[in-house]
């Protein structure tokens, strides 16, 4: 590896000169390392957004009729930027509810299984548990090793597969281990023995140049809150042509009876607001540094993040704290934390909140398997010195608490 590759990238500019951060309202107080939870929503978008709220408040009547065709020209924009069909693309608050209507819409399958991973988000995988509970069937999980390969995880996942097999639920990026899932192979096994896949996309938007390239899913959503920087509950469901039809909007408004995904930009009098706004977020990355660019610089800011942090615990504790993830998601790093930290989502949750209250350092902790992990995200208004001063300030008390804890 060259020395160049190694040194941590120069942080982004706007053209005016100012740190990138200077787009978005984030605290300067908080040192913002979780772009990937809920993502941050640049100026622009909200400024686009409150113009439109405005115009809705102004004449609600006038504005509620013709909001569809708003939904519509946005959905559009939205699905070119995917590059996703426009007519199989139908706009959501977010993935657990494409999920909830995908599970809502498939046909009963009695005693049916249910195929899901071990990486799996929990809201997403609650569902398709309730969902085995209505069909009187079974949910099967497949364990994937955090450091498998793409050809480990297809096997680790069709393996599981059985004659009574009715649904998988796969991610393409996982949430609490960051890492991609071969889910291009595993469509194509899926679709061989018929067996319907949803693929939680969720990570996947504006992080993967082409997140549809392969991934012939039955079903694909992802959310444009988070690396796309949309206004949050947006997201996108992307569905193959035979499964369309069968898909309806979890609440049925006045175009419940047009075809998919028409039906889906009729919400009643729910604001869609962010909906509208999202194609300004994407326009204004593009416009400003070119989504290329920034994709370049959070892989290598995420490199920096992860050898950074790594190392401080490694000076604290004489161990190594680096990830051998299989598959690594681009903008999103493991550290794994001295043991006794974060080995439950709970114990996971609370240290979140702790080191925000009193570091003012927002920052993902996950477990899995029994192991508790930083994650660290990446994004355009993120620089070497927020992953530095994690290193500096956060580490060394974290390494300090396990050691209490071990006593």
């Amino acid at each position: 590896m060259s020395t160049e590759s190694l040194a941590a990238p120069s942080p982004l500019l706007l053209p005016d000169g100012r740190p990138a951060a200077s787009a978005w309202s984030l605290d300067p107080e908080v040192r913002h390392l979780n772009h990937g939870s809920f993502g941050a929503v640049p100026r622009a978008a909200q400024d686009a957004q409150a113009a439109l709220r405005r115009r809705m408040e102004a004449s609600p009547v006038e504005w509620f009729p013709g909001q569809p065709q708003l939904i519509a020209d946005a959905r559009r924009r939205i699905a070119s930027y995917l590059r996703a069909p426009a007519d199989g693309t139908a706009l959501v608050p977010n993935a657990s509810a494409g999920a909830s209507v995908v599970y809502g819409s498939l046909p009963h399958r009695a005693g049916a299984e249910i195929v899901v991973t071990d990486h799996g988000y929990g809201a997403v995988t609650m569902g398709a548990a309730r969902l085995a509970r209505r069909w009187g069937g079974a949910v099967r999980t497949a364990h994937v090793p955090l450091d498998a390969t793409a050809d480990e995880a297809y096997r680790a996942v069709t393996d599981a597969f059985t004659d009574r097999t009715a649904l998988a639920v796969v991610d393409h990026i996982t949430s609490a281990t960051a890492r991609l899932m071969p889910v291009g192979r595993i469509a194509a096994e899926a679709r061989r023995r018929g067996i319907a896949l949803l693929v939680d996309g969720a990570h996947a938007p504006g992080m993967l140049a082409d997140p549809l390239a392969g991934a012939e899913a039955d079903y694909w959503v992802g959310n444009l809150h988070k690396f796309p920087c949309a206004p949050r509950g947006t997201a996108a469901l992307v569905v193959r042509t035979g499964r369309r039809q069968d898909l309806h909007p979890l609440i049925d408004s006045w175009g419940a009876t047009e075809p998919f995904p028409e039906r889906f930009d009729h919400q009643g009098t729910v604001d869609a607001t962010s909906y509208l706004a999202a194609p300004t977020a994407l326009d204004f990355v593009e416009d400003t540094w070119g989504w290329d660019r920034v994709r370049a610089y959070v892989t290598r800011l995420g490199d920096h993040a992860q050898r950074t942090v790594a190392a401080a615990f490694a000076r604290l504790t004489g161990e190594d704290h680096t990830v051998r993830v299989g598959m690594p998601a681009p903008a999103l790093r493991l550290v794994r934390l001295p043991d006794g930290l974060a080995g439950t989502r709970e114990e996971a949750d609370a240290l979140r909140e702790e080191v925000v209250r009193r570091f003012r350092v927002a920052a993902a902790f996950t477990s899995f398997g029994g192991t508790g992990y930083v994650r660290l995200s990446a994004h355009a208004y993120n620089t070497p010195a927020d992953y530095d001063h994690f290193a500096e300030t956060c580490v060394p008390v974290l390494v300090d608490r396990a050691r209490e804890r071990r006593k």
